[in-house]
C-alpha cells in the first residue's frame, strides 16, 4: 500500500498538469488547488517538495510520475484523484481538448472505471 505522499504528489501533479493544460491558470482554479490541499490534508512539507518538482521536471516527467505515484495506491485513492481531475475540467466553465485527453489517459492509465470518477466527482464540493 502506497503512502499518503505518493497519493498526495501524484494528485498534486496531475492536478498542476491539468490546471495548465490550457495555458491559463484563473483564480477558480488556484482555489480549488487550495480546496485539494485542504481537503486531503496535504502536509506543508510535501507541497513544498511538489512545488519543487514542478519547476525542475518536464511536463512528461510529471505525468509519469504522477501516474507511477497513483497506481501505488489502493482503487479508491486512485478513485478520489481522478474525481478530483474531473471536477477540475468543469471549474473554470470551459473545458479544454487537453483537460479531456489528460483525465481520460489517467483513467485508462490508472485502470479506474470513467463511471466511477463522474459518481465520486459529482460528490466533491469545493
Amino acid at each position: 500500500m502506497a503512502s499518503n505522499e505518493s497519493f498526495h504528489l501524484g494528485l498534486l501533479y496531475l492536478t498542476h498538469l491539468l490546471i495548465n493544460a490550457d495555458d491559463i491558470v484563473n483564480e477558480e482554479e488556484e482555489r480549488a488547488l487550495q480546496k485539494i490541499k485542504e481537503k486531503e490534508k496535504i502536509q506543508p512539507d510535501v507541497f513544498k517538495k511538489f512545488l519543487g518538482d514542478i519547476k525542475t521536471k518536464t511536463s512528461k516527467t510529471i505525468y509519469n510520475e504522477g501516474v507511477a505515484l497513483l497506481n501505488e495506491c489502493d482503487d479508491n485513492k486512485k478513485l478520489i484523484a481522478l474525481a478530483h481531475l474531473y471536477k477540475l475540467t468543469e471549474i473554470d466553465g470551459s473545458v479544454h481538448v487537453k483537460e479531456v485527453r489528460l483525465l481520460l489517459y489517467s483513467i485508462k492509465m490508472t485502470a479506474v472505471e470513467f463511471n466511477d470518477v463522474v459518481i465520486a466527482a459529482n460528490k466533491i464540493q469545493y
